[in-house]
């Protein structure tokens, strides 16, 4: 992609010059009701940055709106998170219009990023920047036609970016659904009709409890939702792990690990298989246990699914969960009841049409986070 533009100076102009502010209001509670039409409420920065707005249908006059194809400025901490209206909204306290041009858009969240708005920022008990110095914040504008190409190219971009974000998150609900369906068993494979055999966890895998007694590993491990079992150093950027590590467990390729800890999307703690390195070790507050005799890759795709949260919850204390770790004790994970397929093939085809799926996820999300990168260069490169 390369965009050829007359190298003329760029004009320097103070904002308010080029675009009309429009500060928030602080809203009346009765001046409103909560049925979701007509205009919306933006309050500040998290409805901006999270997309979340709430719907409100407001009973009287109201002139702090913001058009359709608006562009938003955060005026309370942190200052500068920028948005654009899909929709008519009512601009709250903490949220200024700043023109309707898709340049200025851009614009604006390149000044986010160098943290421009900072220099402005006033108040005692949180950060905020007033109309005046919106107004007469300082900006460079290229001609008319190089802003139009300009923002052509980013708006570009972006569709790519809401469209690559779109593809995972179809990719991640039908994964969510063909974990539903595989593992209750209304769907099975051509050729597959068995019932499915009901055993303990730890009939089918063995407990690993090798030390690193001999310091055959220096790569402290933990578990991430996103990436599995990963080098600390890599995940934190810094070592958590005690300075002495003998101690530890000693994890080979392909040994499993739970984590007991509790959080966002994991109630019940999250099992993860050493993919990434030949070895690691990991603290001794988790339970190790590797395949013996169920098929490796369905054991990954059993526990990215909610099936095994039935059985766990009943051997989880709920009483004696403290600081977000779970009280399962290693006899209690292993006993556990877990229904699977007879046959290994049937198995492999579950575990190997999951990992089919992770993968194009994976790699949509490798996409993703490259088109981020390039707007990024972009937005340094041309406003910089």
């Amino acid at each position: 992609m390369f965009l050829e533009f007359a190298w003329n100076a760029w004009e320097k102009r103070k904002l308010g010059e080029v675009a009309t502010i429009t500060m928030g209001q602080s809203p009346d509670s009765k001046n409103y009701t909560l049925n979701p039409q007509d205009h919306i409420l933006v309050q500040g920065n998290a409805d901006i940055k999270n997309g979340w707005v709430e719907p409100r249908v407001w009973t009287t006059q109201i002139t702090k709106i913001a058009k359709k194809g608006s562009v938003l400025l955060s005026v309370r901490a942190p200052v500068g998170e920028v948005s654009k209206t899909a929709f008519d909204v009512v601009l709250g306290r903490g949220v200024a219009s700043v023109g309707q041009t898709d340049f200025l858009y851009q614009y604006l969240i390149t000044l986010k990023i160098n943290g421009f708005w900072l220099r402005y920022s006033t108040g005692s008990t949180f950060d905020s920047i007033n109309s005046a110095d919106i107004k007469d914040a300082i900006i460079f504008l290229p001609e008319k036609n190089e802003q139009s190409r300009i923002a052509k190219t980013l708006n570009c971009i972006d569709n790519l970016i809401a469209a690559t974000q779109h593809s995972i998150d179809a990719l991640e609900q039908a994964k969510k659904a063909l974990l539903q369906r595989l593992f209750d068993q209304s769907w099975r494979f051509k050729g597959y009709s068995d019932p499915w055999e009901k055993r303990k966890l730890g009939e089918v895998v063995e407990r690993v409890t090798r030390k690193n007694r001999d310091l055959v590993s220096t790569r402290p491990l933990t578990i991430s939702a996103q990436d599995g079992l990963v080098d600390q150093r890599k995940f934190f950027s810094k070592t958590v792990a005690s300075k002495n590590i003998s101690n530890y467990f000693l994890l080979k390729a392909g040994d499993f690990a739970y984590n007991k800890s509790y959080s966002v999307g994991y109630p019940w703690g999250a099992v993860k298989r050493l993919d990434k390195y030949p070895s690691g070790v990991l603290s001794t507050l988790y339970i190790v246990f590797k395949p013996k005799k169920i098929n490796s890759q369905f054991l990954v795709t059993y526990f990215e699914g909610t099936t095994w949260y039935v059985s766990v919850s009943k051997v989880a204390s709920e009483g004696a969960r403290n600081h977000g770790l779970l009280n399962i004790s290693a006899s209690d994970f292993f006993d556990q009841q877990l229904f699977f397929p007879t046959k290994k093939t049937e198995q492999e085809s579950i575990g190997l049409t999951i990992k089919v799926l992770d993968d194009l996820i994976a790699a949509t999300q490798s996409r993703l986070s490259s088109l981020e990168l390039l707007k990024k260069a972009l937005l340094q490169d041309l406003f910089i």
